[in-house]
């Protein structure tokens, strides 16, 4: 079986499925690309090459899958953890409006990290609070690096969108 051609051929229906599956590009883009490798490695073992797309759809949906109940193992972090983990700020005890001010601020902030979806939250924190680089989030996560880059400008803007809205309430 000439794995090249059936791949061209039918990897578009699949990451279609596997889109509306894992619910965003990145991920059925990582998935489908695992789900490839897989089914190259385990060619030998088809033996109807007409079953190819429903087999790749298949392995697709077994790894998305996995991809999932990974996901939604990671503890999400409280609220007090956040301070601890670098989301404190200075107050300056002698100006009452800069403390309020800063308050608020800090209420949004969190406000919008705990909005954030659960595959944007962890690069986030990752990134942003915990200072790692994009190659370590990469490996903590099993993401890819232009992963973790992406899910971080993502994270940024719904954060940024997040507050400009509570902030223009």
């Amino acid at each position: 079986m000439d794995f090249d051609r059936l791949a061209s051929k039918h990897k578009d229906a699949v990451y279609r499925q596997l889109l509306r599956m894992c619910g965003n590009h990145d991920d059925a883009e990582d998935v489908l690309a695992e789900s490839l490798a897989k089914a190259y490695r385990a060619l030998p073992s088809l033996n109807d090459s007409e079953a190819f797309q429903a087999w790749l759809a298949q392995i697709g949906r077994r790894t998305c899958g996995r991809l999932k109940r990974r996901d939604a193992e990671k503890p999400v972090v409280a609220l007090e953890e956040l301070e601890e983990l670098g989301f404190q700020s200075r107050s300056r005890i002698d100006d009452p409006e800069a403390i309020a001010l800063e308050q608020e601020t800090k209420r949004c902030l969190l406000e919008a990290f705990d909005a954030l979806p659960i595959q944007y939250k962890d690069v986030y924190r990752m990134r942003e609070v915990e200072g790692l680089s994009a190659e370590e989030t990469a490996k903590r996560t099993g993401l890819t690096t232009g992963n973790v880059k992406s899910r971080l400008h993502r994270a940024r803007k719904l954060i940024r969108d997040s507050i400009d809205a509570m902030l223009a309430t």
